[in-house]
C-alpha cells in the first residue's frame, strides 16, 4: 500500500517536471523556433483550434518565423492570436504569408522573461509539495483504518520526502539552466 501511494506521488511529481519542460522550451532565448507558437489557438470559424492545424509554420529566416494559412481568410485571425498571445510578438501580412519577426532581446527583456521562468518553477514546486501533502495524508488514513502500522507510516512520509525533495532539485536545475541561457548575450 505504502508503494502504491508513493508510485502515485512520483508519476504526478514527473507530470509536472514534464510539464515544467515544456513550459521552458516556449520562453525563447534569442533564437526563434516554431515550437514557440505551439500553445496558440486561433479562432476557425468559430472553434478555438492550434496554430499548426490551420498554417504551415516555418522558419523564414534567421529571425523570423513565417505561417502560411491553408484558409487565407484566417490571416488576420492568425495574426490576433499572436498579438493577444503573452509572447510580446507583432506578426505582419506580407503577401500570402504572415512573417513573425523576432525582436532581439533587450536587457530588460532577458529579465522579464527569467521571472516569469521563475513564477514557472514555483508553481511546480508547489504543485510537488501539494503532492507530497496528498500522499501523506493517504499514509496518515492508512494508518487511522489500521492498515499499516505507524513505523510504516512513518517511513513512507520520509521516503515521499526524499522523492519531493529529488523533484524539487530537478526543477531548479532546469531552472538554472534555463536562466543561464536566458542570459546569455
Amino acid at each position: 500500500m505504502i508503494a502504491d501511494v508513493k508510485k502515485t506521488a512520483e508519476q504526478k511529481m514527473q507530470k509536472s517536471l514534464e510539464a515544467l519542460k515544456t513550459d521552458l522550451s516556449k520562453v525563447r532565448s534569442g533564437r526563434p523556433h516554431t515550437g514557440l507558437l505551439d500553445h496558440i489557438t486561433v479562432d476557425y470559424y468559430g472553434s478555438p483550434t492550434p496554430l499548426s492545424q490551420v498554417a504551415n509554420v516555418t522558419l523564414a529566416d534567421a529571425r523570423t518565423i513565417g505561417i502560411i494559412p491553408w484558409d487565407k481568410k484566417m490571416m488576420g485571425g492568425i495574426e490576433k492570436a499572436i498579438r493577444d498571445s503573452d509572447l510580446g510578438l507583432n506578426p505582419m501580412s506580407v503577401g500570402e504569408m504572415v512573417r513573425v519577426p523576432m525582436p532581439p532581446l533587450t536587457e530588460e527583456r532577458r529579465r522579464d522573461l527569467t521571472k516569469i521562468v521563475k513564477q514557472e518553477a514555483e508553481s511546480v514546486r508547489v504543485a510537488m509539495r501539494n503532492t507530497r501533502r496528498d500522499a501523506n495524508t493517504q499514509l496518515k488514513d492508512l494508518e487511522k483504518e489500521k492498515e499499516i502500522s505507524t513505523d510504516d507510516e512513518r517511513r513512507g512520509q520520509d521516503e515521499i520526502q526524499k522523492l519531493t525533495d529529488h523533484y524539487i532539485a530537478e526543477v531548479d536545475k532546469l531552472l538554472q539552466v534555463k536562466e543561464a541561457e536566458l542570459m546569455a548575450v
